[in-house]
Formats: structure tokens, sequence, C-alpha cells
């Protein structure tokens, strides 16, 4: 007959093993992203979270101005960027073998 004693044994391991496979790398990806999105200047290259790319002419508080063609700027919020490109990164088609 298991007693609550074993329930506790079980459930213990279980709780820290989904703390450090689900909520330690989610906490931490979030902390990545909000410095990323922090330290954007202009002139930096982005990826929005549609995908599309553009360059950042104009930082504000909460948003950021992004050219993404010639002439073509719109506001985007801040929180909607994916990924900020280094900007002297060799392209990848461009790689010395």
């Amino acid at each position: 007959m298991a007693g609550p004693g074993s329930m506790l044994v079980f459930m213990v391991p279980m709780i820290v093993l989904f703390y450090f496979l689900i909520l330690r790398p989610q906490s931490q990806q979030v902390k990545k992203h909000k410095a990323m999105i922090e330290a954007i200047k202009r002139g930096e290259t982005v990826v929005l979270s549609n995908g599309m790319i553009g360059k950042v002419t104009r930082v504000e508080n909460d948003q950021v101005m992004v050219e993404i063609a010639q002439g073509v700027n719109v506001a985007v919020i801040k929180s909607m960027i994916a990924d900020v490109r280094n900007r002297t990164a060799v392209a990848a088609n461009d790689a010395k073998a």
C-alpha cells in the first residue's frame, strides 16, 4: 500500500526536472531578448517578427523606426523585433573557404 510519502518522493524530482528543462531556459531566453532590444542603435539591421528585414533609422522609448525599402519607413514596437543582425558579420555565401 502506497502512502502519501511515496507520492511526494515521485513528485518533487518531477517538479525540479520541469523547472530545469522548461522554465529556467525560457526565462533566460526572455532576459537575453530584453537585453538585445534595449541595446538597439541607429543603423543596425533587424529582423522583425513577421520576417521583414530592415535598418533602424530612429530609436525611441518603446518603438523604433525601421527602413524596409528605399524611402519606406515603418514604426515598429521594440518587442516585435525578433533578431538584431551583426553589421560587421560576413555573409554566409561570402565566407572564406
